[in-house]
């Protein structure tokens, strides 16, 4: 069970007590809003700290540290949740019950985490210059590498046009032009502000008393002059108007992707319903869209559903032949109209039912998909326990399955068709 603990105002601890593993977990975030202004640079930040501190002003010192600490990991943190953008590091390491008699794991690498958050390496008062360049260079070649998977690149396009008016469609690492006008003097002020305005949320898993958890926590995050605002509230879709896009470039399969959008959100009663709707409609082998468009019509080579609770957002993605796209479309849609109809099976229901819980039941399995759910639940808004999440799942019939698919409106669509077709 998760037991949270108030730092400080703006600083809450997150624990959960597991003896099950030899490894545990820490990670702190700062949260803000997020924004096309500020997206980038919170992006990057993470991975600028990570090239030194203080005390290990490089890499190989960084390294070595780790090493000291049983062989811990380090990595960066920068995820979307909703209208929410975190920004911070990742500790694995060793559980205490596991290190030699008389060693502890847990307070050095806490000491350590400070350093990295606390004590970066500068020059002239701000960050160094060739740490700030390569990590730019590998921030733009992230985001390119994502424009090259046209998968992904389709969907990236069909979130900016269905979101226009929300945040939800600013990118995760921002555009490659804005990454390149950062400067060390530039980020190194945005660091300052996150340090004094954010909220922290902080995340433990491992075997230690969460008393002891915050009291070794407690004198790192006594910063002064701090002034933290709230956690942004979560809302749902900001509408705007739909519209229709096709795009032409040099690929040899189509990428049709469809946005929906739903008033049922993280905190709406019917959420659990929703989860199922989605999974049955496009969320597996055994989905209504892979079992008729896929096998049964052979109209496409791919095709899922994702549903994105903390905005109200279902979308469909397809690969095609260009050729195929408006009776694609026109079948997506109509499976859609069956499920408002109620036409769904008791092994469609239970399918999706299955399906949902089991990826509830592999949370517990390791420190770090316990700290991946639970932190990104607490800013979203989800159940607060998984039995909670797994009962609402259990409960859903197909009667509140199709209630919820009457919600799901056509919003947009973006087709990416091969420069031959």
């Amino acid at each position: 069970m998760m037991e949270t603990v108030s730092l400080f105002p703006g600083v809450t601890l997150r624990c959960v007590r597991d003896t099950r593993f030899k490894q545990g977990c820490l990670s702190v975030q700062m949260v803000e809003k997020m924004t096309a202004e500020t997206a980038p640079e919170n992006a990057l930040l993470p991975s600028v700290l990570l090239r030194g501190s203080r005390g290990c002003p490089d890499l190989r010192a960084i390294t070595a540290r780790l090493d000291e600490l049983y062989g811990g990991a380090v990595s960066p943190i920068c995820r979307r949740v909703g209208d929410c953008q975190t920004t911070g590091l990742f500790l694995g390491f060793m559980d205490d019950r596991f290190a030699l008699p008389g060693d502890r794991v847990l307070e050095p690498t806490v000491d350590f985490l400070r350093e990295l958050l606390l004590e970066p390496v500068t020059e002239e008062g701000v960050f160094r210059r060739d740490y700030v360049e390569s990590e730019k260079r590998n921030t733009v070649s992230a985001i390119l590498a994502d424009r090259n998977d046209k998968r992904v690149y389709a969907m990236l396009r069909l979130l900016k046009l269905l979101c226009r008016e929300d945040s939800f469609g600013i990118p995760r690492l921002g555009e490659p032009e804005q990454v390149e006008r950062i400067t060390p003097k530039t980020l190194y002020r945005r660091y300052q502000a996150l340090l004094k305005t954010a909220p922290l949320e902080i995340f433990y898993v491992g075997s230690g008393e969460p008393g002891y958890v915050a009291d070794l926590l407690r004198p790192v995050f006594d910063l002064p002059d701090r002034r933290p605002g709230k956690i942004p509230p979560q809302t749902g879709f900001r509408a705007c108007p739909g519209d229709n896009v096709t795009e032409t470039l040099d690929v040899t399969q189509g990428k049709l992707c469809m946005g929906f959008t739903t008033p049922i959100i993280l905190r709406d009663p019917r959420y659990p319903a929703m989860q199922v709707l989605s999974t049955l409609y496009g969320g597996g082998m055994t989905s209504k869209l892979f079992r008729t468009v896929r096998e049964e019509q052979s109209l496409c080579y791919s095709i899922g559903a994702s549903y994105y609770g903390t905005k109200g957002i279902l979308t469909v993605s397809a690969g095609i032949d260009t050729d195929q796209e408006a009776r694609t479309r026109e079948e997506i849609l109509r499976q859609l109209d069956l499920c408002r109809r109620g036409e769904i099976s008791d092994a469609e229901l239970n399918c999706a039912k299955e399906a949902l819980i089991s990826s509830y039941r592999a949370v517990p399995d390791s420190p770090g998909a316990i700290e991946n759910y639970f932190s990104s639940a607490a800013l979203g808004g989800c159940p607060e326990t998984l039995e909670e999440a797994m009962e609402g799942i259990r409960g859903v019939t197909a009667d509140q399955a199709a209630e919820a698919a009457e919600t799901v409106t056509l919003h947009s669509t973006y087709f990416l068709k091969g420069a031959s077709a």
